[in-house]
């Protein structure tokens, strides 16, 4: 009977916890999108949603220069996420318009997504997947 009691206390613990949060998760066929009310969001896109709005918006390529240099998106501009001044390299942008930031699998452009929402970037969107994702799906990349 203990063991059942501490069993239910745990599980409403873990509930109430997660019902607090405010971060708030929402999903669609092809993207899905994080939002913190107070801050921002941030939007995984597919490669197809991508090309349809990269024309007029901010695409960077968060990886290395090296991988950059190896091809990248056309009119992506290269900020290296490993850099120390990441950040204040991104805040030379108007944090009120949208950007678009992806990498080689997805992994660190959502890192760099996290740091640029917490740093008042209000719309950012994320390409699902990295540039790996673009070409499996034979989209062009540029050197």
């Amino acid at each position: 009977m203990k063991t059942f009691l501490k069993i239910a206390l745990v599980f409403m613990a873990l509930t109430i916890t997660s019902c607090n949060n405010k971060k708030q998760t929402v999903a669609s066929k092809t993207s899905e999108t994080t939002v913190n009310q107070e801050e921002g969001k941030i939007t995984l896109i597919t490669p197809e949603e991508l090309k349809k709005q990269a024309e007029n918006q901010l695409l960077v390529d968060v990886r290395t220069p090296e991988e950059y240099d190896e091809g990248h998106i056309e009119n992506a501009k290269n900020i290296n996420y490993f850099d120390d001044d990441f950040i204040e390299q991104m805040s030379k942008f108007d944090k009120s318009k949208p950007i678009i930031v992806y990498c080689r699998s997805g992994r660190r452009s959502s890192s760099a997504a996290e740091k640029l929402l917490k740093s008042g970037f209000k719309q950012i969107y994320d390409l699902k997947g990295g540039i790996i994702n673009w070409t499996n799906q034979n989209n062009k990349t540029v050197k």
